[in-house]
């Protein structure tokens, strides 16, 4: 019987043969199953690795596979795993909805920032330190902020973690750069979508200069002042940007998806010291959510 949030028997052959197996050396690994089954059970509540139920195993396992498959990329393998099958069935929708949201860090996570002013460490070091592992003061404390670009599911497709601080429209590139779905077959990953939707942080003359030249649709409303300059200066001013308000109203998706996200606890308030660890936990909370969307495999699209 599968518990409340663990994988179902669905999600797992899914991703079971995605798994890394047994190399001959060493022990052998416990049940992949229920180490992820207990690494989703402190993602959803927030608690303590020390407080893993044992029918997770014991919690030093559940951390070191954690912390090895984030090392080694297989948690982020992962969820572009998951987006190829999708996208080979034409299931991925590619008007793009791009926006981010902060998150607040637990004390926990804030380690790097009690260290204090000791003998040769200057406070900017600690700023900068802190700043490594994507923490930043802003109004509501310490806080990281997640970056999404969502399909037109509300699936994310690309996640990127910043401080707190930072203003979205300079993640923008870093966001589109992690844009990147591999094809099944031969042939380039596909990184251009048909359309992007942004709200008004992300209206600048470069972001929709960026889009253009790639051949990207931008749905990003101009801001007051930028339109009020624009007018200002009359014919200097330039034609206003092309903007679909219909298409717009699209960009709600992206909105459902941290609401969604945020349903995990240890993602809604970042427990994590490290930006890497916070990030892996991102990547397999997305995870879940390309799982629990209705899949259809190749074969049966194709005969359709």
């Amino acid at each position: 019987m599968v518990g409340r949030g663990e994988l179902t028997d669905v999600a797992w052959e899914r991703i079971a043969p995605l798994l890394p197996g047994v190399d001959g050396r060493g022990r052998p690994w416990r049940d992949h199953r229920q180490v992820i089954n207990g690494v989703l059970w402190r993602l959803r509540t927030g608690a303590p690795w020390r407080d893993l139920p044992e029918r997770y195993g014991p919690w030093q396992t559940a951390y070191e596979r954690f912390a090895r498959w984030e090392a080694d990329g297989t948690w982020a393998r992962l969820l572009e795993q998951v987006q190829v099958g999708d996208d080979s069935v034409r299931a991925v929708g590619w008007t793009v909805s791009v926006d981010s949201t902060i998150n607040r860090a637990h004390q926990h996570a804030a380690g790097a920032r009690k260290l204090g002013r000791r003998r040769g460490v200057e406070l900017e070091d600690l700023e900068r330190a802190s700043a490594c592992q994507a923490l930043g003061r802003s109004r509501g404390g310490l806080t990281t902020k997640v970056h999404l670009a969502c399909d037109g599911r509300g699936l994310p497709l690309a996640v990127v973690v910043t401080p707190g601080n930072v203003n979205d429209s300079t993640v923008f590139d870093t966001v589109m750069d992690e844009l990147r779905v591999p094809r099944t077959g031969s042939g380039r990953p596909r990184r251009r979508p048909d359309a992007v939707i942004a709200d008004k942080a992300y209206s600048s003359r470069a972001i929709r200069q960026v889009l253009r030249r790639r051949g990207i649709r931008a749905v990003i409303p101009e801001r007051a002042d930028q339109r009020a300059n624009r007018l200002r200066r009359g014919k200097a001013g330039g034609r206003p940007p092309a903007f679909d308000r219909k298409l717009y109203k699209a960009r709600n998706v992206v909105e459902r998806c941290f609401g969604r996200l945020k349903q995990f606890r240890a993602i809604a308030t970042r427990f994590d010291e490290l930006a890497a660890h916070y990030r892996a936990g991102v990547h397999l909370a997305a995870l879940i959510l390309w799982l629990r969307e209705p899949f259809q495999c190749p074969s049966s699209a194709r005969s359709a």
